[in-house]
């Protein structure tokens, strides 16, 4: 067979070939117009929350490593009542089969335990409260008690996995309670309730109309439009999420119905969202959620009632040598303030900022504060305004160096205004009162100068100014006015050791 014979049969098989798949491909796609589908799959975002991203912890000069395994922490040191106290690991339930879990770590120092688990579901209906978040114009006369919850059986409930059977048990019992999360001198643990009626279930129980997959804080508050009672609060929540080693900040849920304050600001700016309880309907899971102690159980607030000796000091000096009567934890978590507004951190006061030395004034002016308030302030200084007049007139004619001296009118400052004025103050001046609270922020070498009143002798900044470190004063009066020349003079004296 000669050559041209065999192109032509391989050219005839060509186009056979070609004709043959062209029909096929016509009859398959009009039989079956549209491709195959996947089997069917429920969409993830049916079944949980939206992913909220989680903001990273920013770097923190004063930052030391927190240990939940520290091998040995002395009671009632710096670290027991400001960091790593938690050490105590309690192991309190582990599902199988894949079933959720909980654990608590007891601090002796505090004695107090922050609890988290895995797999836990909040019935929001089960809680009574207010709705919360409120505007405050809305809610004015409303009582405390709507405002707090209260946990029926079941509020909360933890995963028991497959093999768990029965309706439901209680978590833990009476006795790890009083031993671990002890009442003590609150009159209403909400804590230590809700932890009380958690209950394991069954899987086949455990149903979830929405999942949350970040780490997420469970927070009650009381006192929330108090600056101090609320920086407890927020030091609670910080060390929470340490001492339970979150990789980046988590979100948070308020379990409680207080309508919306100004202090809520920092609460979105510290942490990756914020939200009431009651904005959820039906079961909530979480996959990992951390029961935040009350404030009233930090060092913060334990320490007026019992002495805690420890003097402020610096990360690096910390890290050379440690000290059981020293810490660096208050300018860590000051520093985390500052950073979740994203103000700068490496400042220092040992030059005066561009411009002078800025004296800040922190005022006390009445305000509406929460619905059972009545929009006036306690008086801690009944001559305020003349004061600060006659600092006005001092600092415009001072012949070292220049002052500027900041009004303080922290009731009509955003937050972060509030932050960024003790940031920038070489010297906090102020009557007591919970606005002075903010000096957790201040920086190194700050000078704080309180002006006391004979009705209120208390130990709060004080205690702060030490426990972070920085130069403390104090005008004790015989009633609640100031000599403004005696002000001055201890001003004068301050200044004189300033750099200009």
């Amino acid at each position: 067979m000669n050559k041209r014979v065999l192109i032509r049969i391989l050219l005839f098989l060509i186009v056979f070939n070609s004709f043959y798949l062209c029909l096929y491909f016509i009859h398959h796609n009009s039989s079956n117009p549209f491709p195959k589908k996947p089997p069917f799959k429920r969409p993830f975002i049916e079944i949980q929350q939206k992913t909220h991203l989680s903001k990273p912890w920013p770097i923190l000069p004063s930052y030391l490593p927190w240990s939940k395994a520290s091998i040995f922490v002395p009671l009632r040191s710096c670290e027991g009542y400001f960091g790593n106290g938690f050490t105590r690991r309690l192991e309190v339930f582990s599902g199988d089969n894949g079933g959720g879990w909980f654990r608590c770590w007891y601090s002796e120092s505090l004695r107090s335990s922050v609890c988290e688990g895995g797999r836990v579901r909040m019935k929001v209906e089960k809680i009574e409260m207010a709705k919360g978040g409120e505007s405050l114009v809305d809610v004015i006369g409303r009582s405390e008690e709507a405002e707090l919850p209260v946990f029926r059986g079941g509020a909360f409930e933890v995963d028991g996995g497959e093999g768990f059977g029965g309706e439901g048990k209680l978590i833990v019992d009476g006795e790890f309670l009083d031993r671990y999360v002890p009442e003590g001198e609150i009159v209403r643990h909400t804590m230590r309730d809700l932890i009380s009626k958690i209950r394991v279930v069954g899987r086949k129980e455990f149903a979830c109309d929405q999942w949350i997959e970040e780490p997420t804080l469970l927070v009650t508050r009381f006192e929330y439009a108090n600056l101090f009672h609320t920086i407890t609060d927020w030091y609670s929540a910080y060390v929470s999420s340490r001492v339970t080693g979150l990789p980046n900040r988590p979100h948070l849920i308020f379990v409680d119905g207080h309508c919306t304050a100004q202090l809520e600001e920092t609460w979105k700016a510290l942490f990756s969202s914020v939200r009431y309880a009651k904005n959820f309907t039906g079961s909530v899971c979480f996959r990992h959620a951390i029961l935040s102690p009350l404030g009233y159980e930090t060092a913060l607030f334990k320490g007026l009632t019992e002495e805690i000796f420890c003097d402020g000091a610096s990360a690096q000096e910390l890290r050379q040598k440690p000290d059981d009567l020293k810490t660096a934890r208050l300018s860590e978590f000051g520093e985390m303030i500052r950073a979740a507004f994203e103000l700068p951190l490496n400042l220092n006061h040992k030059l005066p900022i561009s411009g002078g030395h800025n004296v800040l004034f922190v005022r006390r002016e009445d305000y509406l504060a929460h619905p059972r308030h009545g929009g006036k302030v306690e008086s801690r200084l009944t001559n305020e305004a003349e004061v600060f007049e006659s600092l006005k007139s001092w600092a415009s004619n001072y012949k070292g160096c220049k002052i500027n001296l900041v009004n303080g009118l922290f009731a009509h400052m955003s937050m972060k205004e509030q932050v960024r004025a003790i940031q920038d103050a070489s010297v906090i001046i102020g009557a007591h009162g919970a606005g002075l609270t903010h000096i957790v922020s201040a920086l190194p070498k700050t000078v704080i100068l309180e002006i006391i009143s004979s009705q209120f002798r208390r130990p709060h900044f004080a205690y702060i100014a030490r426990w972070k470190g920085l130069e403390y004063h104090a005008i004790n009066l015989d009633g609640s006015y100031a000599n403004t020349e005696t002000v001055i003079n201890a001003l004068v004296s301050i200044m004189k050791s300033l750099r200009c």
